[in-house]
């Protein structure tokens, strides 16, 4: 395809502006997808709000955005499962296949990760991107592409809920109610867990978990959140806890109202990275710690649970904005984060 696409990238701290690109030209083993959707991820807004994220430093002009959805409309010569027409979900990391990780097929783990909006790698809030097919997945009729813009931050969830080893008959608590926090708790559901709880100190986002399917909150501005988890279990502790908020204090009550010999699974990326944490008590309840780094093999797994209706990832979209308004979307996502659960970019879409 022959011509120019608009980019939305960012100039500077809570800086965004537009310049013209040419289309991409895919690859023998790519496809060319026009989105229409872009999920605006947080750490989005922490490249956006800071410019940075550790090492990993933004120089403008940079492009965010790696929560895609679109169609196909160019096939690589050498793609045969993907045709023009086809919708589909974009994994955005591409990584080596060489590498110890990727052998073993954990390679979300791989150090050569191209991942977009991770610098020096551009996003694509943008119209148009050429992709390795094998990274493009197919949505069924019923999901649409908005939907498949949010099967990114799903696959993190579910990947918590197996780090965890979900199943049947537990009882779970998540910390934290934000987007992850959410597509988490709808990840434990599917998977069969019986009761699963959230806490936050947001009412609006305890709402929208109650919503979606949460089978009770708890929020830690109003409530003691040990005492009600010790009433919730009877004492005996929650079997599975996956804390998603990043913040010391909620670290610790993970600890606190974990059930002896149960898992703790850590997706939450806190501002300083560093925590004091109760690990004698730790000891004593011999808990096993999990953590959480992106997902891997967890798209098909991903795409299902919303095709067969027990994953509803429509429910967490409270704002979308064309991509003429991507300043306005990214500074509404950094001044109202009590009231957005998912903010979207539409880009061409159609819901």
């Amino acid at each position: 395809m022959e011509g120019t696409m608009k980019v939305a990238v960012m100039t500077g701290i809570r800086k965004m502006g537009f310049v013209e690109r040419e289309i991409p030209k895919p690859g023998a083993k790519e496809v060319l997808v026009r989105l229409e959707y872009v999920g605006i991820c947080g750490s989005d807004l922490h490249y956006y709000e800071t410019g940075a994220i550790g090492d990993y430093v933004v120089e403008p002009p940079f492009v965010l955005g790696h929560e895609p959805g679109g169609v196909v409309v160019e096939v690589g010569s050498g793609v045969t499962h993907l045709k023009v027409g086809d919708r589909v979900a974009l994994e955005p990391g591409k990584t080596c296949g060489h590498c110890e990780f990727c052998r073993e097929g954990r390679y979300n783990l791989c150090p050569d990760v191209v991942f977009f909006a991770t610098p020096p790698v551009d996003g694509v809030f943008q119209e148009y991107v050429a992709h390795e097919a094998d990274l493009c997945f197919k949505l069924p009729e019923n999901v649409s592409t908005l939907e498949g813009a949010l099967i990114e931050p799903l696959a993190v969830g579910f990947h918590a809920a197996i780090q965890g080893e979900a199943q049947l008959g537990q009882r779970a608590v998540v910390m934290g109610a934000g987007c992850i926090g959410l597509v988490t708790m709808m990840a434990l559901k599917a998977r069969g867990v019986s009761q699963v709880y959230v806490v936050d100190i947001m009412e609006k986002r305890l709402e929208k978990a109650l919503e979606l399917g949460a089978d009770g909150v708890i929020n830690a501005a109003k409530e003691d959140v040990l005492e009600r988890a010790v009433q919730l279990t009877g004492g005996r502790g929650m079997d599975l806890v996956v804390e998603t908020a990043g913040t010391e204090i909620t670290t610790r009550q993970a600890i606190q109202i974990a059930r002896k010999g149960s898992n703790i699974v850590l997706v939450g990326y806190g501002k300083t990275g560093e925590m004091t944490l109760p690990m004698s008590l730790a000891l004593d309840k011999e808990l096993t710690f999990k953590t959480v780094f992106r997902y891997r093999h967890i798209y098909p797994m991903a795409i299902e649970a919303v095709a067969s209706g027990k994953v509803d990832l429509k429910g967490i979209v409270t704002d979308i904005f064309p991509l003429d308004q991507v300043q306005k979307a990214m500074d509404h996502s950094v001044n109202n984060k009590a009231d957005i659960v998912k903010a979207v970019i539409e880009i061409a879409g159609k819901r």
